[in-house]
Order: structure tokens, then sequence, then C-alpha cells
């Protein structure tokens, strides 16, 4: 079996999306409010070190070191609120401090929120889609010329096994489900900025580490809620259904948290 030309295409699209999402955000937000590049990077870097480094870490050790990890894994429910949970207190850990250490007086500007969390969520996005599709077209290409005995000759049986079953998942995978990625990333993004902003007045003004609270609170219900219905056997459609009404709801919380907090500024 092959894989579809199609599915190659929408991979292509991803990768392309994964690039053009933090560029265009940046670029569209620097132009419209002045915003600063440098929390654009901060909110690259934080991704990138307590979600990608740390946060891997700590996974690591929980569940393969630790003597309870195993028993944890069997259960999706577990992984769910696990997963949800590390995700919310690294990321919004992560976003609190850098704010308030690290970006000085470009907290002034709450419009730097939104730069932030355009690198914040955009850097995942870039990770996700453009990263994450290399290897599968990389690996389509071999497939459909058939050159995947190239891949598969220096390997152990255990790995050539893994990595067979990988060329499997992509010749029988419809092109379809690989525009849910970008579809999905789309709403993540909007999440992301939408706790930036939630965070962002929690680092700036006395007395408001409640919307710090807040965006754990969303964070967590996001990612385990995904991984719940998609445990319950839930279609990857109405996943995204409801993760995309959450990032809604997540979007309109930080605009009305704007709206009253800028105004108790100009008061």
């Amino acid at each position: 079996m092959k894989v579809p030309m199609l599915s190659i295409v929408f991979m292509v699209l991803n990768l392309l999306i994964g690039i053009l999402i933090p560029l265009v955000l940046a670029i569209c937000f620097k132009k419209k409010y002045k915003a600063s590049l440098l929390a654009f990077f901060v909110g690259c870097l934080v991704m990138f070190v307590f979600a990608f480094v740390l946060e891997q870490m700590v996974h690591a050790l929980v569940l393969f070191v630790l003597p309870f990890g195993k028993a944890m894994q069997s259960s999706f429910w577990i992984m769910a609120v696990y997963g949800g949970l590390m995700a919310a207190l690294f990321e919004e850990t992560g976003r609190l401090l850098s704010m308030r250490f690290w970006l000085g007086k470009k907290l002034s500007d709450p419009h730097n929120a939104l730069m932030y969390g355009a690198g914040h969520g955009g850097f995942e996005a870039f990770v996700i889609l453009t990263m994450g599709m290399i290897n599968n077209i990389i690996y389509s290409v071999c497939i459909n010329t058939g050159a995947t005995e190239i891949l598969l000759a220096p390997l152990d049986e255990a790995n050539k096994q893994t990595l067979q079953a990988a060329f499997d998942t992509l010749t029988q995978t419809s092109p379809l489900l690989f525009l849910a990625s970008p579809i999905e990333r789309f709403a993540a993004v909007t999440a992301q900025i939408g706790l930036s902003v939630l965070v962002w007045f929690a680092a700036t003004k006395v007395g408001k580490m409640k919307w710090y609270v807040v965006a754990l609170v969303f964070h967590f219900t996001l990612d385990a809620l995904a991984v719940i219905l998609s445990g319950l056997g839930m279609s990857i459609a109405l996943i995204e259904v409801v993760v995309w009404i959450l990032a809604l709801v997540i979007a309109y919380t930080a605009w009305m948290v704007w709206k009253k907090e800028t105004g108790a500024l100009q008061e």
C-alpha cells in the first residue's frame, strides 16, 4: 500500500501552517498594536523550557521511574487528569514567572499579552505541525518510492516493528484526518492567547492572582477533557467542536477581564 498523495499534500499544508501561525500573529500584533517582539520570544522560550523540557522531565520520572507509573498509564482517566494538571501547572506558572521577572517595562502595555500568547501558542503550533510533519513526509516518500528498507535495515527487530507500524498507520489514515491537526491548533492558539491575557493581569495587578487560578482551571479542563473524550471513543470531529467551544469561552473570558482591568486602570 502507498500513502495517498492527498495525505502528503495535507502534511505539507500542516508544515506550512505551523510556520505561518506564529509568523503572521507576530507581524499582525506588531503592526496593529506596536507590541514588543521581546514578549513574543519570551513566550516561545517559556513554551520550550516549561512544556517541552521541564514538564517532559517530570513525565519521565513519574511515568517511567516511580513504581506507580505503570499503573497510572493503564487508566486513561488518571492520565487525563495527570496530563491536564501538569500542562496547566507548568505552562501557566511559566507564564506568570516570565511576565513578572523577564518583561520589565513591557508589562505596562497589555497588548504585549497578545504578543506573548502568539509566541507561546505559536511555538507549540510550530513544533506540533511543522516539526511533527517532517518525519511523516519523509516516511511517506520512502513508502511510495519503495525505499522503506533503507530506514528499516539498521534497526533491531523491536524498532523495526515500531517503524513498520508507523508506515502502516500512514497508509491507512484517511487524508481528511490530517486536516484535524491545523483546526485543533487554531483553537489551541486562540486558547493560549486568552490564557496569556488572564495571567498577564495576574502578573501586573496587585491582588489579582485569581486570574492565574482561572487560567489554571481553564487549561486543565481543556487538556483533560480532550483526552477523556478521546478515551471514551468520541469522534475527532466532535472533540474538535468541544475544544473550539472551550477555546472561545477562554477567549471571551479573557476579553471581559481585559475590559474590566483596563477600565479600572483608566479610572
